[in-house]
């Protein structure tokens, strides 16, 4: 019996050990290639400095961030990871080399990943902000330990703040709950603060996909070669040609006249800086100019019609969920304790529907992001290659996080997946409210149909009249006067 006891405690012990060094492992390579990706964006000259204290401030702040965006990123991954991971488990269900994939290590990682999304949000971020703005107490040595110190204090006044506008929000909204006691912090006040973000986050999303939806066409056309019945390439190559010959004459000028006014030298910077633009942006019209024909005439409406494929999908699937939140209780988005991998699929297509759920949900998340760039209030986060400041990645490391964060229970919400949320994903206190889960099916599906209509008939306007070269007409000259056979002679004449 005690034989039996020990084999058992070394199985478990065997399992917690293989399951570290897997989470370990997969969390590295996350972290490094969060690091490839922000040492590509930031400003150089912030880390590379004579004061050696700010450049060890830097350095630890933007490991801070990394540590940050690879946690984000591992959120997008979460689930991904456990619908593929019960797709395995379902072709290959007795396979020795499968055993390491089971449904402790994904509640484990869904645990890890909830525990350092919200570490980062509520500690790392504000600490890494207070950290780069402090110089220390007044009548403290200057150092490194100085501005600790001092972001330290701050980040516990800014605990204490949100701690008592959490207290007041629960005594406003639960008035039977409002005599709790401060014991009760980890019981119910965090778990109430999490919530409070989850709501944020799928709220942020709502507003942000249905925009990103529509806006994914506009960026993947910029991406790809149009034909030539939509794009002109040469012309576009010629005038930028011009351009770039004018500019570097006037460069050659101002520095051949030998002036040092400030003025001449802001100018000068001004212009060095778009003629690096117009540059760029020559090299690009060159490389798309020796598309292939296949590529130029097939890839451009191929692309197009995944995107749209992928959009209407998506529209389908959560009203198809609004029919199954009137008619039955089991669409509810809710949590589970055990994922039971291996018993069944998640999707009523088996594998393929597997695969579809995977790629709607990345899908989802990548036009998040471009609608959230995309918006104005937040256009001014996006990054810019070596240009980027420190503030500015603080800034976009807590909007990706709280993006990521949020995706499983957007996903769960609209019904791309049935697989149900694990861990303390699935206790927010909103999910259970049929109202709220309506709702915001109903305005997801309006939101996303209303964008891509619109999006689709603008598109398809302006393409026909850049096609007919009407976009050159004069602003005075009204386009509905324009005779049908005019117009009729000019699209010929392009097609030829």
């Amino acid at each position: 019996m005690e034989a039996d006891d020990v084999s058992v405690r070394e199985q478990l012990f065997h399992n917690r050990v293989r399951e570290t060094i897997i989470c370990v492992l997969l969390f590295t390579c996350l972290y490094m290639v969060s690091y490839l990706i922000l040492t590509h964006f930031k400003k150089t000259a912030e880390f590379v400095t004579d004061d050696i204290e700010d450049a060890t401030v830097n350095k630890i702040a933007l490991w801070l961030c990394t540590f940050t965006l690879s946690v984000a990123v591992c959120a997008v991954l979460l689930l991904p990871i456990s619908i593929l991971s019960n797709e395995v488990l379902l072709t290959f269900p007795q396979s020795y080399y499968m055993q390491w994939l089971n449904g402790s290590l994904i509640h484990g990682l869904w645990n890890l990943v909830f525990l350092f999304s919200n570490l980062s949000l509520v500690f790392l971020m504000p600490f890494a902000y207070f950290f780069t703005e402090s110089e220390g107490f007044a009548g403290s040595r200057k150092g490194v330990m100085a501005r600790v110190y001092e972001a330290a204090v701050l980040l516990l006044l800014l605990a204490l703040l949100v701690l008592g506008i959490v207290w007041v929000a629960s005594a406003l909204l639960h008035d039977n709950i409002a005599r709790k006691s401060l014991y009760d912090l980890w019981e119910y006040y965090l778990p109430y603060l999490y919530s409070g973000i989850s709501l944020f986050g799928v709220l942020l999303l709502l507003l942000c996909t249905p925009f990103g939806l529509s806006r994914m066409f506009s960026v993947t056309g910029k991406l790809l070669v149009k034909p030539r019945l939509l794009e002109d390439v040469e012309d576009t190559l010629s005038c930028t040609s011009f351009e770039e010959d004018s500019l570097c004459r006037k460069l050659k000028k101002i520095e051949g006249s030998g002036t040092t006014s400030c003025w001449v030298k802001l100018n000068m910077e001004a212009m060095q800086k778009e003629y690096r633009t117009v540059q760029r942006k020559r090299i690009a019209l060159e490389m798309r100019g020796k598309a292939s024909p296949w590529q130029r005439n097939l890839g451009y409406p191929l692309a197009m019609l995944v995107l749209l494929a992928l959009t209407v999908m998506c529209v389908l699937m959560v009203c198809f969920n609004v029919l199954e939140l009137l008619l039955d209780e089991a669409a509810m988005p809710r949590g589970m304790e055990d994922p039971h991998l291996g018993m069944a699929s998640f999707s009523m297509f088996g594998s393929l529907g597997a695969a579809v759920q995977v790629v709607l949900i990345l899908y989802l998340m990548v036009s998040s992001v471009v609608g959230f760039y995309s918006s104005p209030l937040f256009t001014g986060l996006l990054p810019r290659a070596q240009d980027t400041n420190l503030t500015q990645i603080i800034a976009n490391c807590v909007s990706l996080l709280i993006l990521s964060s949020a995706l499983p229970v957007f996903s769960r919400t609209l019904g791309i997946t049935r697989f149900d949320l694990l861990g303390d994903f699935g206790r927010y206190n909103w999910l259970g409210n049929f109202y709220i889960v309506f709702l915001y099916n109903m305005l997801f599906a309006g939101l996303t149909s209303a964008s891509l209509i619109k999006t689709v008939t603008w598109a398809v306007q302006r393409e026909l009249i850049r096609a007919f070269g009407l976009h050159r007409l004069p602003l005075t000259v009204s386009r509905s006067t324009v005779p049908f056979r005019l117009l009729l002679a000019s699209g010929l004449s392009k097609i030829q």
